[in-house]
């Protein structure tokens, strides 16, 4: 451990992990003495019973108000329509049911809810400035997260937002320069207040969509390790969970999902992220700084960039920093001891290819509909932009030209 010492700041709310879990939902507001929530969703997760009849079982009579409208969009105006209608409902609380673009926009809901009776023209002024302010005199709206995806974000304060009050912006196939910009928002009053990770939900949701979340989860755990603001509270967690996952993600692509193996991804899942967002800093790094190139303008879910570039972005840091591989091969069950280095880099690298594999997504870029080789320059431009870029292993610093190499192996 470094002898200076190291800081961790972390409040996540109340977790529960377990089938069924949501039948808690009543006992947890009434634990919050919250009286009234709105349930905040996708236009399919809301639609869907299988999803949303155990949540209305189990927050009984206090949900007043059904908001099925968030998209991958995730635009401003679409939280600004369910601040007002969580306050027309009478809403003392949000129930944020989906995947990351439901937890981003009802955080975004919430920031805006602390402004009161100027949210309208904070979220216009946002448009104009990209800045998106909690109110230093308000509280945001509690919010209650139960998430259907395995991305891993939910244990966390910041939300990212496309900068626009149109609702039905159309973003597919619009890059960077094109569309409206993305912005973000980050509060510690901004952390769900309580998780429901519910085994029961997450049978329900595609598995396609489960598979490329859980490599964009599985990506955490690793960046965790290697962040420069690891800790070793982080670096227990991160390792644990990362054993978790590689025990649990195949039975995602079984039917009936086994339900030790899915338990030991969802707890996995929360073990990655636990410390992700902390006072000191985000400690996700260079793979979701990649995956972030192709965030806007391409119809393509992050993890399944992730699963493709994930392995050569390691290669990558490996060549230029130890990147604390011997930790990482640990927390991936590797037999490594006594390996020359090279060796060990390699078996790492070998091992987050075998997990894409056994979670079925695609082992090259080309192989992505949407995405062409044309494409890569400006998408370099994005990644070297990307802040996440900044929180790379300490001495890791890939220039344009590098990504773009980077990107090429992946093709």
């Amino acid at each position: 451990m470094d002898p200076e010492g190291f800081t961790f700041d972390f409040r996540p709310g109340r977790i529960a992990v377990g089938a069924g879990c949501v039948d808690q939902l009543g006992t947890e507001f009434e634990r919050q003495d919250l009286d009234s929530a709105m349930l905040v969703s996708g236009r399919t997760v809301g639609t869907t019973p299988a999803v949303v009849d155990p949540i209305r079982k189990g927050l009984g009579d206090r949900l007043v108000a059904e908001f099925p409208e968030t998209t991958p969009a995730k635009t401003l105006g679409t939280a600004l329509a369910g601040l007002e209608r969580a306050r027309t409902e009478g809403a003392d609380a949000v129930v944020a049911v989906g995947g990351g673009s439901t937890l981003d926009t009802a955080k975004v809901l919430a920031a805006l809810s602390s402004h009161g009776d100027s949210a309208a023209a904070v979220a216009r002024d946002a448009v104009e400035t990209g800045d998106l302010p909690v109110a230093t005199d308000g509280d945001p709206l509690p919010i209650v997260a139960v998430p259907t995806t395995l991305a891993g974000a939910d244990l966390s304060d910041l939300a990212g937002v496309t900068l626009t009050l149109d609702r039905d912006a159309d973003l597919d196939g619009e890059q960077a320069d094109d569309g409206p910009p993305s912005g973000g928002v980050r509060d510690p009053r901004l952390m769900p207040d309580a998780l429901f990770y519910d085994a029961d939900l997450y049978r329900t949701t595609p598995q396609s969509v489960l598979a490329a979340s859980a490599m964009n989860g599985f990506d955490k755990g690793l960046e965790m390790l290697y962040s420069p603001l690891s800790t070793p509270i982080t670096d227990g967690t991160a390792a644990r969970g990362l054993r978790l996952l590689r025990s649990g993600l195949g039975t995602i692509r079984e039917d009936p999902m086994d339900a030790d193996r899915l338990s030991d991804a969802l707890a996995g899942i929360v073990a990655v992220q636990y410390g992700l967002a902390g006072a000191e800093g985000y400690r996700a790094s260079i793979v979701h700084a990649f995956g972030h190139g192709f965030s806007h303008g391409y119809d393509v879910h992050q993890g399944t960039i992730h699963g493709i570039v994930a392995p050569h972005v390691l290669r990558y840091v490996f060549s230029e920093v130890d990147g604390r591989r011997d930790l990482i091969a640990e927390a991936l069950g590797l037999d490594v001891a006594g390996r020359p280095a090279d060796v060990v880099a390699e078996a790492i690298v070998d091992a987050v290819a075998a997990v894409r594999d056994e979670l079925g997504l695609p082992g090259r870029l080309r192989d992505v509909e949407g995405v062409a080789q044309g494409d890569f320059p400006e998408i370099a431009d994005a990644i070297h932009a990307d802040d996440l870029l900044g929180v790379a292993p300490d001495g890791v610093d890939p220039s344009v030209a590098e990504i773009a190499a980077i990107l090429e192996r992946a093709w």
